[in-house]
């Protein structure tokens, strides 16, 4: 089976899901392909809002349930990371880049460096990009010229576009055959449509 994998860099959703996400893939030999799409074009037209616009209260809970997937998955997560949220459509666009001219795994293990950068270390993904390429066997300062090449500017909106022709409206978003399965917390019906075929 495959899995198209929606996500964005800033989301501490997307990070929260994203070595789970992995190694179901790997337990039921599903393919998996990032799509590192742009939730500012994807929201406006599907009803959703930036968290800076969101209600007091959708804003408190927030918080309260990443404390709470904090707790329950273990994983280390600055609720409030300085660097949040940092200008992500360079480092997009260089994910996008790799993807296209490496493969998926490259792509991946990129982008899952700069979401772990951003929420488990607290650090800056943009100033520290060629580092955090580095440690994935990269060079960032190339990958980076790469990435600015417009084409890839253009494909980012047209993946945009074609996720939100499909249905996706949040960060993560798993599609599977169609389905499409909203959040990190639906992890577990991910896991059963994969076991399924």
């Amino acid at each position: 089976m495959h899995v198209d994998y929606y996500g964005s860099l800033n989301s501490p959703w997307t990070y929260l899901g994203s070595a789970r996400i992995e190694a179901l893939c790997a337990k039921h030999g599903a393919t998996l392909k990032l799509w590192p799409v742009d939730f500012g074009l994807i929201f406006p037209a599907s009803g959703g809002l930036p968290l800076p616009k969101r209600s007091p209260q959708r804003q408190a809970y927030r918080m309260m349930e990443l404390r709470r997937w904090r707790e329950a998955t273990g994983l280390k997560l600055t609720l409030e990371p300085r660097n949040f949220p940092f200008p992500e459509a360079g480092l997009a666009q260089a994910v996008i880049a790799l993807r296209e001219t490496q493969g998926d795994a490259p792509a991946i293990r990129l982008a899952h460096r700069i979401m772990a950068a951003l929420w488990a270390e607290d650090r800056d993904p943009v100033a520290d990009f060629a580092a955090l390429a580095a440690e994935c066997g990269q060079d960032g300062a190339a990958l980076l010229a790469l990435g600015a090449d417009p084409k890839w500017a253009a494909m980012r909106q047209a993946d945009s576009e074609a996720a939100l022709a499909r249905g996706v409206f949040g960060a993560p978003s798993f599609v599977i055959a169609g389905e499409i399965f909203w959040g990190q917390d639906r992890l577990d019906f991910v896991e059963k449509k994969l076991a399924a075929g």
